[in-house]
């Protein structure tokens, strides 16, 4: 028997070495005879295993040596592919669809919509009206009363199978994430209904951040079109606005990028997961986009310190730059809670979202309509230290001092004394990276919100500002020391602070704070011609 068997092994693998030498016109070498393989003993020595049936090809390595060199290479190639497959276990992918249906059917609605985007044929098959039908029904059940919805399955068996299957594909799959937005959608508004009486703001913006579970990140693309997209390491929460940190080892060549895309993220289903992946189905808001093509040329460099470079970009933007080498160290982001959970879910991944326009309350009876009744809310903040926060009420422009198209209106007098204030502890912009922290002197976050006679918000914004030295002359005599001027500007107003550094109490004190609105601005919001 064993020798019969060698002999057929022996048969098969010649075959196969002449088929492969088929193409170079190699004649069939000649087979032994059986009595051959019978009578023929086994060299005595180390030559002895030669004559040995081998394990993985399954033919004698003696008759091999008979061969060329090309002929045993194609042996070889053809038995390790053979044994590769034999080894290989059956894919998913190969299955039977009515199997694969069966296996998506035991799948929560995320994972439906994870397992889609795994190829074309996935897709199609994650997206069976069935399937859905019934997660659709388990979430939102019929209102009728005549209906019973004590299973699932019962309320599936109220539509037939062939009812179902006649709406397109994808039906009740869209249906359900419609619906699960819309919730979502209201009760965040809920949450935001509530207003501060100070702020003019939703009372209840942190909340509602968490709930949503809304987080931002950065898209960075290059000159090439491809994206690098940064997760939000960390976020600290103010008075009036949110505070957002980026920064890791693996940023881009800052030379190689063009644009900077600064959206927010929010999980597609709120309530199926409460720890969504950063891999899972999100939804993306864009809320502004910054050029970053020639950065250290284009833009101001507001400060720095013995590490980092700090580039301010419109609006609330704050980039970080190594001074060895100019690679990027961090961005920072500062959001304001007006219309914030608005622009960052209501968007899309390519257009922003747009507020809806104000349309103003005409007032015949009132001369100076639109001049006064301002309140203004302050915040200057960093890194957790709040260095000045304060409310100012009654704040009014006389039509005399409308000047160069813009409203004054002074909230803090250099003349009065009793209303200069002090900012707390030593003020700086605090950042920091994975492995490096510092402090850059003389910037910080300034949050301002000015409301209306209604005390509807006016005119909001967050940004970095920095203070320098002034090359005006003092004129106040209460105060010795060096003079220092803070200066905004965007297309709704300016804000102008002028402050004193005491020596004797180690204290920056706010002489002079003084905010100008466009003419234009105030115009259109209360259907004015100043």
């Amino acid at each position: 028997m064993a020798t019969g068997r060698g002999w057929i092994l022996q048969q098969h693998g010649l075959g196969l070495a002449w088929a492969a030498a088929a193409p170079q016109r190699l004649a069939p070498p000649a087979l032994p005879s059986r009595s051959f393989l019978s009578s023929a003993a086994p060299p005595p020595g180390p030559d002895r295993g030669s004559f040995a049936l081998s394990k993985r090809s399954g033919i004698f390595t003696a008759m091999s040596a008979k061969l060329s060199e090309t002929q045993n290479i194609c042996i070889q190639r053809h038995y390790q592919k053979t044994s590769m497959k034999s080894k290989s276990c059956p894919c998913i992918e190969s299955m039977p669809s009515e199997i694969l249906l069966k296996i998506f059917s035991y799948l929560d609605a995320v994972s439906l919509l994870c397992i889609g985007c795994v190829n074309k044929r996935f897709y199609h098959l994650a997206s069976d009206n069935v399937i859905w039908f019934k997660i659709y029904s388990s979430f939102f059940p019929p209102k009728r009363t005549n209906w019973k919805t004590n299973s699932v399955e019962k309320t599936a068996v109220l539509l037939s199978h062939a009812m179902i299957q006649d709406r397109e594909l994808g039906y009740w799959k869209n249906e359900y994430i419609m619906k699960q937005i819309a919730a979502g959608k209201t009760r965040i508004i809920q949450l935001l209904k509530p207003i501060n009486p100070y702020t003019g703001l939703p009372l209840k913006t942190k909340e509602a951040i968490k709930t949503c579970d809304l987080n931002w990140v950065i898209v960075l693309k290059d000159r090439n079109g491809k994206e690098h997209v940064m997760e939000q390491v960390d976020i600290s929460f103010n008075d009036t606005s949110v505070t957002v940190f980026w920064y890791g080892t693996n940023w881009p060549c800052l030379d190689t990028l063009s644009t900077l895309e600064l959206c927010g993220v929010t999980p597609l289903l709120l309530d199926q997961c409460k720890v969504p992946p950063k891999n899972g189905p999100r939804r993306r808001s864009l809320i502004a986009e910054f050029n970053l093509t020639n950065l250290t040329k284009v833009t101001t460099m507001i400060g720095s310190d013995m590490l980092v470079q700090l580039f301010h970009l419109n609006p609330g933007l704050l980039v970080g730059l190594w001074k060895k080498g100019n690679g990027i160290a961090f961005v920072t982001a500062s959001l304001h809670h007006h219309q914030l959970i608005e622009r960052s879910t209501l968007g899309s991944a390519t257009i922003q979202y747009i507020l809806p326009p104000h349309k103003p309350l005409l007032d015949d009876v009132d001369p100076e309509y639109g001049l006064h009744g301002y309140q203004l809310h302050i915040d200057m903040h960093s890194g957790g230290h709040t260095y000045m926060c304060g409310t100012f009420r009654n704040l009014f422009c006389r039509k005399d001092y409308i000047q160069n198209g813009y409203l004054r209106l002074t909230v803090i007098s250099l003349k009065n004394n009793s209303q200069h204030l002090p900012l707390a502890g030593k003020v700086g912009f605090f950042w920091r990276t994975d492995v490096f922290k510092g402090s850059v002197q003389n910037c910080y976050m300034m949050d301002v919100t000015l409301l209306d006679e209604t005390e509807k918000p006016f005119w909001c914004f967050s940004a970095p500002v920095y203070m320098k030295l002034s090359s005006k002359a003092s004129c106040l005599y209460d105060y010795m020391g060096q003079n220092y001027d803070l200066n905004y500007v965007d297309s709704e107003g300016k804000v102008h602070i002028e402050l004193v550094w005491v020596e004797e109490t180690k204290e920056y004190y706010i002489v002079n704070l003084v905010l100008y609105l466009s003419t234009e601005k105030v115009n259109r919001w209360f259907g004015t011609k100043y």
